[in-house]
């Protein structure tokens, strides 16, 4: 189902069950993204006008027919890799990760973290992202500054740009064009942050 706009208010359709809400739009750089929506009304599902859109309750219940929820041909969200370099691990993800598929960013995030060291997070995969997906990234983040870590996104969409930007997350995250930007930069701050040999022998001193 569609949003449906009306002046400064949109009107959002549960697909599963019609039940609906209405609220205050809020003006984004894209129209057809209605992710403050979904979000604020604890819905899920695509953060796009067109839909899909389940209320809380049906959010709650498994799909119709079993299987994840997908967008189109974009698929169901699945990491696609963990590469550990160096310091450094590369969760790369895929398709639309939402409430049905968050629990594999999440345990991928997880396994990351145990093997300490930076995280890279590549999202040029990804399609679709939802309140799920960014509060896994959100708490990985977290862990990762609270262990002296540093974790950046690599290679998102204008969509998920747009995302991060209306959910005020573009400035949490350090944010790179690629995943080698992303590496060549964590490379960099290792390099400043390793003790030279002079400095090493006078506290050893």
């Amino acid at each position: 189902m569609t949003v449906v706009p009306d002046d400064h208010l949109m009107t959002l359709i549960c697909d599963t069950c019609g039940d609906t809400v209405k609220a205050t739009a809020c003006v984004l750089p894209d129209a057809e993204v209605v992710w403050t929506l979904v979000s604020e009304q604890g819905w899920s599902g695509s953060p796009f006008a067109t839909g899909p859109h389940r209320c809380p309750h049906c959010s709650l219940l498994p799909l119709p027919g079993g299987g994840h929820a997908s967008c189109g041909d974009h698929g169901p969200g699945g990491i696609l890799g963990i590469d550990h370099l160096n310091d450094v691990t590369v969760v790369a993800a895929a398709g639309d990760v939402d409430l049905d598929t968050g629990d594999t960013l999440r345990t991928a995030l997880r396994h990351a973290a145990d093997m300490g060291g930076h995280v890279v997070v590549d999202l040029s995969r990804v399609h679709l992202i939802d309140s799920t997906g960014l509060g896994h990234l959100v708490r990985a983040h977290r862990d990762a500054r609270d262990r002296g870590a540093t974790l950046c996104l690599a290679a998102p969409s204008r969509f998920i740009r747009t995302v991060l930007h209306t959910m005020r997350l573009d400035g949490a995250f350090p944010i790179f064009d690629s995943r080698e930007d992303a590496l060549a930069q964590l490379s960099k701050e290792s390099v400043l942050e390793r003790p030279t040999a002079a400095a090493a022998t006078a506290t050893r001193s």
